[in-house]
């Protein structure tokens, strides 16, 4: 990466996944790296700087995902996607440098852990993918109309992808919602899809699809309330949920919530409360998650 141009300009992208690879098209054909990478609705207008917004182009990102995967190693794809979940300002242009010097010296970038930039993708993928895991395991599903469970969540980073893709494995026959409220996002699951079509499913489980964009603000699969879930042909969708409100409980899971609070009551001893021992074990930013109240 020796030979490339830095050029004084912020490039501009829609803040996908594809958007990005087809920014890295972009960097790879002309040799250059801008100073900035920013997403064009975070982005602040400032007259000094000169703004380059790249479109997203589904082919070039798909030769890009090709690529990545055929010349350097899954491995690397599978660190610039998780990196780039990560809620790191400087992402981009640490993936990008990461990628570019990949093309150039293949799988052993992995190892160059000296490079300031092949380490901030490595740490930025490990915390990602490090809180997904722990979520796996604290996500608290509740029942509310027409048999849906919905789910609420707080990640730093955002995983809600491979988080919902998890669950779709784990109850493929279960309409659910996950919730990002921290970015007002909603994973949707449809299982009627899948029944109707398995091939559907198989080509959409993958984390790294790329005619799919992992955040589309299509909320069709919702009435204009955002309550009610419709059947469609998607099997999962990732939608704007800034105007999501949350429907009515099941009378069977208002039932089982208060068996679950009085359970939970019952059986600590309030003599032995270490509010701080069950801090280090439940970290208090989950709190808004759970039903029961530490």
């Amino acid at each position: 990466m020796s030979n490339w141009k830095l050029v004084n300009k912020v490039f501009l992208y829609d803040g996908t996944f594809e958007g990005f690879l087809s920014l890295v098209f972009y960097c790879f054909t002309l040799k250059t790296l801008p100073q900035k990478i920013y997403q064009v609705e975070k982005y602040c207008n400032n007259f000094l700087e000169t703004t380059i917004t790249i479109e997203t182009d589904y082919n070039k990102s798909k030769r890009v995902f090709d690529g990545i995967h055929n010349n350097i190693s899954f491995e690397t794809l599978y660190n610039s996607f998780y990196a780039f979940l990560s809620d790191q300002k400087d992402k981009e242009l640490n993936i990008l440098k990461y990628l570019c010097d990949g093309f150039e010296l293949g799988p052993k970038i992995n190892s160059m852990l000296t490079v300031p930039y092949v380490f901030s993708v490595l740490s930025m993928k490990k915390r990602a993918c490090s809180e997904c895991h722990k979520l796996k395991g604290l996500v608290r599903f509740m029942e509310i109309s027409n048999n849906i469970y919905y789910s609420s969540i707080h990640p730093d980073n955002n995983i809600i992808e491979p988080l919902g893709q998890h669950f779709i494995k784990r109850i493929p026959n279960q309409n659910f919602i996950i919730h990002d409220k921290n970015r007002n996002l909603c994973f949707l699951y449809n299982c009627s899809a899948i029944q109707n079509n398995s091939s559907t499913c198989q080509n959409n489980h993958s984390s790294y699809q790329n005619n799919n964009s992992a955040y589309k603000n299509n909320n069709s699969a919702y009435k204009n309330n955002n309550s009610t879930y419709q059947n469609s042909n998607f099997v999962y969708q990732i939608i704007d949920g800034s105007n999501f409100k949350l429907p009515k409980l099941s009378d069977k899971e208002k039932y089982y919530e208060v068996l679950w609070k009085v359970f939970f009551e019952t059986i600590a001893i309030k003599e032995r409360k270490n509010p701080r021992c069950q801090m280090q074990f439940m970290p208090k930013k989950y709190w808004n998650d759970l039903i029961e109240n530490p």
